[in-house]
C-alpha cells in the first residue's frame, strides 16, 4: 500500500477502522487520505446558526461553516487516534450525497490503492432494496478493500 483512503465518521467503528489504517500506514511507510463527510443540510444549519449567534452577540466568525468544521473535526479524530504518528495525511470533506460514488472518486482522485471503510450489518433483502456501500466499493474499486462491521 502506497496510499490508503479512510472513510470517517465518530463512531468507535471508525476510530478502531482508522487506527488499523494507521498499523497499515506505519508499516509500508504509507500515506492516508482522511475521508469525512458533510451535507448540504448541515451546512444550511450550520450557516443559519452562526448568522444567529453573530447576531445575539454582535460578532462575527470568519471562515466558520460546517465544512471547516467538518474539516476540523477529521483532524482532530486522526491526531487523537493516530497520536504523533509520522504518517502524512491528508483530510477531504465531501458534501456528495451517493457514498459509494464519492468514495471511489476520492480514491481515484488522490491515487489511493487500498480502501479503509466500516460496514453496516443489513440483511440481504435490505442489500437488495436499499443497497449497500461496502458493497458497491467492494466491487468497484480496483484494490484491496478493509471492511470493518459496525
Amino acid at each position: 500500500m502506497q496510499r490508503g483512503l479512510v472513510v470517517i465518521d465518530d463512531t468507535d467503528a471508525h476510530r478502531h477502522l482508522l487506527a488499523e489504517a494507521g498499523s497499515f500506514a506505519r508499516n509500508g511507510d504509507a500515506e492516508l487520505v482522511v475521508l469525512a463527510w458533510t451535507t448540504p443540510k448541515a451546512v444550511e444549519e450550520s450557516n443559519d446558526a452562526i448568522e444567529w449567534v453573530e447576531e445575539i452577540e454582535r460578532t462575527t466568525f470568519e471562515d466558520t461553516d460546517a465544512t471547516t468544521m467538518t474539516r476540523a473535526f477529521a483532524r482532530d479524530f486522526s491526531d487523537d487516534v493516530l497520536g504523533d504518528s509520522d504518517i502524512d495525511i491528508e483530510v477531504v470533506i465531501t458534501d456528495e450525497d451517493e457514498r459509494d460514488d464519492a468514495i471511489l472518486s476520492a480514491a481515484d482522485r488522490r491515487g489511493c490503492d487500498h480502501v479503509f471503510l466500516v460496514g453496516r450489518k443489513r440483511s440481504p433483502t435490505g442489500k437488495a432494496i436499499f443497497g449497500n456501500v461496502a458493497q458497491r466499493v467492494l466491487l468497484n474499486f480496483d484494490g484491496p478493500v478493509t471492511v470493518v462491521m459496525e
